[in-house]
């Protein structure tokens, strides 16, 4: 969990700072415009990037980023519709489809969503194990990493692979869960292989935010788990040492930006700066 927390979290502040400096660039494309121009009164001129440049490409990644948040949604209202259709024992909801396919659904109440044909995949043992991964999905509220992740992953083209690297440390989480809990690694492992064996030869409908015991690298995730369990805080702690200066010097950049930009349009409007700053005198004739 100290991993999922530590590349979310630097993830989103990435991706903070590049939503800052994109949103800095679409005003001061703005600014070119004469209606949005004449809101600041400029008494000097205001030296912007072109409009026909800046304008578009915020307008794109606005329009993409909405777009893949309202398709993550109705996916999720699809889901959660198929499966309060369905005669749940407990929080187990059995889906008749010839996919094989389990995930863990968030929402309240927490869902466990595993098709019949997923069910006949697997043996008794497995299934117990599987049920196992999936409810410390909801338990670990794994969904909200990966939903920040792939907002971050859209925000910032960049972080595509901190998205695939938060999924496989979610997945890891819970496949460690699951193999404390029925008290056998190699069940677990086999388990694992058995059900992304079994789902690689179908296509899935479920939200790219839902996690499931059949994504991420599965050889990576079952040699983890026939070896012994150890306890690596220490790696861990090193890891974010490079993360978390990476993601504050983004974020400081980001706002060094735009602390840049307001300072030129008060220049802009002849407004005398903070200490430390020479203002520029407003033109003769001008009221003061």
């Amino acid at each position: 969990m100290a991993a999922l927390w530590t590349l979310t979290v630097s993830a989103l502040l990435l991706a903070a700072g590049a939503v800052a400096a994109l949103g800095t660039l679409a005003l001061t494309g703005l600014l070119r415009i004469p209606a949005f121009a004449a809101l600041g009164e400029p008494v000097h001129p205001l030296h912007t990037p072109s409009v026909r440049l800046v304008l578009p490409l915020a307008a794109l990644a606005i329009g993409l980023l909405i777009r893949t948040v309202l398709r993550e949604a109705a996916g999720l209202r699809a889901a959660r519709s198929e499966a309060g259709r369905r005669p749940a024992a407990g929080d187990l909801c059995v889906v008749d489809s010839p996919r094989p396919d389990a995930y863990a659904l968030p929402g309240r109440p927490h869902r466990i969503v595993v098709t019949t044909a997923m069910l006949r995949s697997l043996h008794a043992r497995e299934r117990e194990a599987l049920f196992v991964h999936e409810r410390a999905h909801n338990a670990g509220g794994h969904h909200y990493f990966l939903a920040a992740a792939e907002l971050a992953a859209h925000c910032h083209p960049a972080l595509h692979p901190v998205r695939e690297a938060v999924r496989l440390a979610a997945e890891r989480a819970a496949d460690e869960a699951a193999a404390t809990a029925v008290g056998d690694r190699r069940l677990t492992a086999r388990a694992i292989a058995r059900a992304a064996l079994a789902a690689q030869e179908s296509d899935s409908s479920r939200p790219a935010m839902t996690p499931a015991a059949t994504t991420g690298p599965i050889p990576r995730r079952v040699a983890a788990r026939l070896s012994p369990a150890v306890r690596t805080p220490r790696a861990t702690s090193w890891t974010a040492v490079p993360l978390a200066p990476c993601a504050l010097l983004s974020c400081a950049t980001a706002v060094t930006g735009a602390l840049n930009v307001h300072q030129d349009i008060e220049v802009a409007q002849g407004r005398p700066l903070s200490s430390g700053h020479r203002s520029v005198p407003a033109p003769p004739g001008s009221s003061s």
